[in-house]
């Protein structure tokens, strides 16, 4: 469980992502030299339901401002790729007869960090966002591995800011998921809030 103190600065930094993405910096790319603009929100993952609730708020005030953007649920892009190849029903069945292992060795193929990728530029509408949020990955992980799709996106969409809301910590160069689960991946994006 999260202390108090932890809480009260995830709360000042969930308050800040309103205003971050708002900004022309943001939306207009500025200020990162030649990089593209995808950020990284992390978080303690016990957080999780407090930024779910917060990215339903900020996700209406920006539908009332008028903001063109996409929010898209990581583990319902599994579902739904499941779903568009009739694999949803095979996969429940294969889980409960063999395991997590045979089930994640057979879904490696169909759920391909490139195919998520271009699963996620068609659902964003590319030509009438503004920006992407990701979120869900904590119940889409080990299946989308934060590194892997942010690397995945990256050749798919192009000048779009794109922040991904990572249940663990990002130092500015890996991602530890969970906050308790080494990785040696390395990745280059932005802290959207420090």
């Amino acid at each position: 469980m999260s202390s108090y103190k932890q809480l009260k600065t995830l709360r000042e930094r969930l308050d800040q992502i309103l205003p971050k993405i708002e900004s022309a910096e943001f939306l207009e790319n500025k200020g990162l030299g030649n990089e593209i603009g995808f950020y990284v929100f992390d978080y303690p993952a016990d957080a999780e339901l407090e930024v779910r609730e917060h990215l339903g708020f900020i996700s209406g005030k920006l539908e009332n401002r008028g903001r063109k953007f996409a929010i898209i649920n990581l583990f319902e892009v599994i579902i739904s790729i499941l779903d568009s190849r009739n694999l949803t029903e095979r996969a429940f069945k294969l889980q409960k007869e063999r395991g997590d292992d045979a089930l994640f060795n057979a879904l490696k193929g169909p759920l391909e960090q490139n195919r998520v990728a271009d699963f996620i530029a068609e659902e964003a509408n590319l030509d009438q966002s503004e920006f992407i949020l990701l979120h869900g990955l904590g119940s889409a992980w080990p299946i989308i591995r934060g590194h892997g799709l942010l690397n995945a996106l990256h050749a798919k969409l192009g000048s779009v800011p794109t922040v991904l809301f990572y249940p663990g910590e990002y130092d500015g160069a890996s991602l530890k998921p969970f906050g308790t689960i080494d990785s040696n991946n390395y990745y280059r994006a932005f802290k959207l809030v420090p």
